[in-house]
C-alpha cells in the first residue's frame, strides 16, 4: 500500500508462447523466468498482492511455488497470440471484483523482463503519485536512432531508405528517442475500466536503464538477457529483485 492506496501486481503468463516455447517457466539462472517477476513484486515496499493470470496449469503451479496467487485460470479466448494485453488485465480486475476484492492501482509486470528490479516497481509507483498521473509506463533510451530505419520495397532498393535531409547527419545531431521496455505498466483500476488502455494524456514515462530493459521475445533476447545478468558487474547491472 502507498498513500492509502491498495496495489495489485498482475503477472500475465500464457502457456502457448511461440518465439521461445514455454518461456515463462524456462530456467533463467536457477529459477523459472516467471519467478523473477514474482520475486520483484513480492520484494516491493508497496505491492499488496501478487496474482498470476494464466491459462496453463503448470505455470499456475510454478507460480504458487514461488508464492504468487492464481485464483483463476484464464479463459481460452484470452490465451491466444492475438489476445490483447488490456483485455487480460480487465478480465483479472473483473474476476477479482466479483470475489469482493478491489484494488486502487494495478501494476502489470510481464515475466519477459527478468532484469527489472523491485526498485523499478517502487519508483514507478512513487512517480505515479508525484506526477498525479493516471498511468505510468516504463521506457528506456533507444539503442539505435529510428531515423536510420525505414521499410524496404519488395525489390530491396535503398534509393529512398535514408531521406536526403538527414543523410549526412551524425548521431549527436538527433534528439533522444525512447522505446517501450514492456517491464512496467501502472494505472488506477478505475481508469483502466473506463478507458481500456494504459495510454492517454495523463500517462507518464518511467525511464529505466537500458541494462534492465530487455524484453524477451525470442532466443536472441533470452541469450542477451543471460549475458547481461552474467556480466552484471561489468555492465553496471546490480540485480536484486
Amino acid at each position: 500500500m502507498y498513500k492509502g492506496k491498495t496495489i495489485l501486481a498482475l503477472i500475465p503468463a500464457r502457456g502457448g508462447s511461440k518465439g521461445v516455447p514455454r518461456k515463462n517457466i524456462r530456467r533463467f539462472f536457477g529459477k523459472p523466468l516467471i519467478a523473477w517477476a514474482i520475486k520483484g513484486a513480492r520484494n516491493s515496499k508497496y505491492v499488496d498482492r501478487v496474482v498470476v493470470s494464466t491459462d496453463d496449469k503448470e505455470i499456475a503451479a510454478v507460480s504458487r511455488r514461488f508464492l504468487a496467487e492464481t485464483p483463476f485460470l484464464r479463459v481460452k479466448r484470452l490465451a491466444t497470440s492475438r489476445a490483447k494485453g488490456i483485455d487480460v488485465v480487465l478480465d483479472a480486475i473483473d474476476r477479482l471484483e466479483r470475489r469482493g476484492e478491489r484494488y486502487d492501482l494495478v501494476i502489470l509486470l510481464q515475466p519477459t523482463s527478468p532484469l527489472r528490479v523491485s526498485k523499478d516497481i517502487d519508483q514507478a509507483i512513487e512517480f505515479f503519485f508525484e506526477k498525479k498521473a493516471k498511468s505510468v509506463i516504463s521506457v528506456c533510451r533507444m539503442e539505435h536512432n529510428p531515423r536510420w530505419s525505414n521499410i524496404l520495397p519488395k525489390d530491396g532498393c535503398m534509393k529512398d531508405f535514408i531521406p536526403g535531409a538527414i543523410m549526412n547527419k551524425v548521431r549527436q545531431e538527433f534528439p533522444v528517442y525512447y522505446r517501450l521496455t514492456g517491464a512496467i505498466f501502472l494505472a488506477s483500476a478505475d481508469y483502466l475500466k473506463v478507458h481500456k488502455t494504459f495510454y492517454g494524456k495523463n500517462a507518464y514515462a518511467y525511464i529505466m536503464p537500458q541494462g534492465r530493459s530487455v524484453d524477451i521475445d525470442n532466443e536472441i533476447d533470452f541469450a542477451f538477457a543471460e549475458y547481461l545478468y552474467k556480466n552484471r558487474g561489468k555492465t553496471g547491472l546490480k540485480h536484486a529483485p
